[in-house]
C-alpha cells in the first residue's frame, strides 16, 4: 500500500450505509421516480437565478459608471493640460505677456 493509497482508499463495493448483508441497517425502500426536489426547490433555484441575474446587471452598471467616470476625468485632465499650455506658450517665465 503506497502512502498515496493510505490517504485516499478508493474501495469498490457496498459502503457501510448501504451493505446489503448488514441486518443493522435496513434497506432503504424509496422509488427512485418520486424522490425530486418538488416544488420547494423549484423555487430555491429561480430565486437564485433571478438574483444572479440582477446582481450581474448592477455590476455592469457599476463598471460601465466608473469606466465613464474615468473618461471624464481624463479628458478634464486633457482640456487643463491643454489650457496650462496656452497660458505658458503666451507669456514669459515671469508670467508677463511677451510683445
Amino acid at each position: 500500500m503506497t502512502w498515496l493509497s493510505s490517504l485516499f482508499p478508493l474501495t469498490v463495493g457496498p459502503g457501510p450505509v448501504d451493505d446489503p448483508g448488514d441486518p443493522l441497517i435496513p434497506p432503504i425502500e424509496v422509488d427512485p421516480n418520486s424522490v425530486t426536489p418538488g416544488v420547494e426547490g423549484f423555487i430555491a433555484i429561480a430565486v437564485v437565478t433571478v438574483l444572479a441575474i440582477l446582481l450581474i446587471i448592477d455590476m455592469s452598471r457599476r463598471v460601465r459608471r466608473v469606466r465613464y467616470r474615468g473618461e471624464v476625468r481624463e479628458r478634464l485632465e486633457a482640456e487643463r493640460a491643454a489650457a496650462l499650455d496656452d497660458e505658458a506658450g503666451g507669456a514669459d517665465g515671469k508670467g508677463r505677456p511677451t510683445t
